[in-house]
């Protein structure tokens, strides 16, 4: 095995005749250097897109959510001590949700109207920032900010985009209109109702910006007259990994007709698009690293050409067939080699330089972000690795198979 290494690094350093040999071999370094500084930095960008969506979204909506199948689940206090109880769960809180018309003074807006306890919002809601965060804690009028409104009127959180939609600032008085009204001698007539905006919240998501609004749980089984009832209970556990499980076993438990589902499940279709992405771009970077190893073959088909004379001398002196096969085997994989190791190196520090200094700025009226995000995936970095030096291997094989086949005889008469 150290002849043929030996040879190969011999190859490697060509001669000065051989300059054009050399400055492919050189351009095949470089090829897969890109290719896998490219993989590995788009991929710790579309990772950390993902690392971050997923924390805006699971900041406002639960990890598992429980409800029945009629909607109404009383004895809900009861049942929050209850799954309290299960084994990786952190909270458990009552909500009701239903669709509404907001009205103002100077338009209207379809909304989703989410009821809480504002005790609870510290664990429940954490992707709006301290300033959503003391808005909702204004739910409680108890706790209610002086900003002008009526301490009897109830009070309701909107996002910024709604706000700005409906023409509204904190302090404004807004009309909420529910289809789960009542119903009166001429027909069914919705349920509508005065709030005070005691504040506004913002997430960086569009969807939840322009669509969502808060008011305390009370005012929601008044207003929707539920009674001391709610929509469903909302579960936070310490692994979101293992919410699945934990759903399972809070099913198994309860029985119908409850019913749980985790976040993966709620969000499916938006990951599966995000992991679809991202495969798609690793095959398609993967074509960079391809066609570096093209350049590989040249260069190895070249050297077999120009080394037709030296490699019938080395059969000539007793060298085997799998002996000259390794050479070139050895010579091509050792420049996949170095052409990972730098592309790794240059590709893991830039990830560390976007990360720690930020310097890539997005426009903030297009981007929920400001900046680049990235997340460097170990595991993926070393199946960026591995599948280049794959490739590499690949690409020596006919090249090799190709000098080993070689007459010594024949090349020694023409060559």
């Amino acid at each position: 095995m150290g002849f043929e290494l030996f040879i190969a690094g011999r190859y490697l350093r060509a001669r000065r005749k051989y300059r054009f040999i050399s400055l492919i071999t050189f351009l095949s370094v470089a090829g897969v250097t890109v290719g896998v500084m490219a993989l590995i930095v788009v991929l710790a960008v579309m990772a950390g897109f993902e690392s971050d969506l997923k924390k805006r979204i699971l900041g406002i909506d639960s990890h598992i959510v429980l409800e029945r199948s009629d909607q109404r689940m009383m004895g809900y206090h009861r049942l929050c001590e209850r799954l309290k109880a299960f084994d990786g769960v952190t909270s458990a809180t009552p909500f009701i949700t239903t669709q509404t018309l907001l009205r103002s003074n100077v338009g209207i807006a379809g909304s989703v109207v989410r009821g809480i306890d504002p005790s609870d919002t510290d664990l429940e809601i954490q992707g709006m920032g301290s300033v959503g965060l003391t808005a909702l804690k204004a739910l409680d009028r108890s706790d209610s900010s002086d900003i002008g409104l009526d301490p009897a009127l109830p009070g309701i959180v909107l996002g910024q985009e709604l706000a700005r939609s409906l023409g509204v600032i904190a302090g404004d008085v807004i009309y909420v209109i529910s289809p789960r009204g009542m119903v009166s001698p001429v027909g069914h007539m919705p349920a509508m109702k005065r709030f005070g905006i005691v504040g506004l919240f913002e997430t960086g998501m569009y969807e939840y910006d322009g669509a969502l609004a808060f008011i305390h749980l009370d005012d929601a089984q008044h207003m929707l007259r539920m009674g001391r009832t709610v929509t469903g209970i909302e579960i936070r556990v310490d692994d979101i990994y293992d919410a699945r499980r934990i759903a399972a076993a809070i099913l198994e438990e309860l029985g119908a007709p409850y019913n749980a589902r985790d976040w993966m499940e709620m969000n499916r279709n938006f990951f599966s698009a995000l992991k679809l992405e991202k495969t798609m771009m690793f095959i398609l970077l993967t074509l960079i690293v391809l066609v570096a190893t093209f350049n590989i073959s040249s260069s190895l088909i070249m050297m077999v050409m120009e080394k037709t004379r030296d490699i019938a001398i080395l059969k000539a002196m007793g060298a085997t067939d799998d002996a000259v096969r390794r050479i070139f085997v050895f010579k091509g994989v050792t420049i996949g080699f170095l052409g990972t190791i730098l592309g790794g190196a240059l590709g893991t520090l830039l990830c560390l330089l976007l990360k720690r200094y930020e310097f890539v700025k997005l426009p903030s009226d297009v981007y929920y972000i400001t900046t680049l995000p990235v997340q460097l995936d170990w595991p993926m970095v070393i199946l960026i690795g591995l599948s280049t030096l794959v490739i590499s291997l690949v690409s020596t094989l006919y090249p090799a198979g190709r000098a080993a086949g070689l007459n010594p005889s024949e090349a020694l008469r023409y060559g």
